[in-house]
């Protein structure tokens, strides 16, 4: 997992930051320390949790696997997608990603959200179990 943008937010703050985004479409982000905040959220709970499944719902296969990229990279993993091994699809995908098992999905999607899910799961009582989004597609894009 992660060790940068060490934060000083607990889990709870982390939590409330994040269900900022749930049910919403297309949350804007306002300014450079909200984002470094909403980054610093999803790491300390993706940290606190076993494995995570991130779950792209973008208009187009490339924009999802550069999100799904991304998000992977700043949660600590070390995972190049294997593009060819996804049969193209036009239009708006839905990809899905699984951290414990490295399987990647992707099939059409036709829904309104544009985001990233991304569903920490614990096996410990004390360990983080919630799904956080649809966060920015590009909220790591610039790291």
């Amino acid at each position: 997992m992660s060790t940068q943008n060490q934060t000083t937010l607990t889990p709870a703050e982390a939590q409330k930051i994040l269900n900022a985004f749930i049910c919403t479409n297309n949350k804007f982000i306002d300014s450079v320390e909200e984002k470094t905040t909403i980054r610093q959220a999803i790491i300390l709970l993706s940290n606190l949790s076993d494995y995570q499944i991130l779950g792209i719902c973008a208009d187009n296969l490339e924009q999802g696997f550069l999100a799904a990229e991304s998000y992977l990279k700043a949660l600590g993993y070390k995972v190049t997608l294997n593009r060819a091994a996804i049969a193209p699809i036009d239009g708006a995908v839905y990809i899905k990603y699984n951290t414990l098992t490295g399987s990647c999905y992707a099939d059409s999607y036709s829904g309104q959200y544009r985001g990233v899910l991304v569903s920490c799961q614990s096996a410990s009582p004390g360990g983080i179990n919630g799904t956080y989004g649809h966060l920015p597609l590009d909220l790591f894009l610039d790291e």
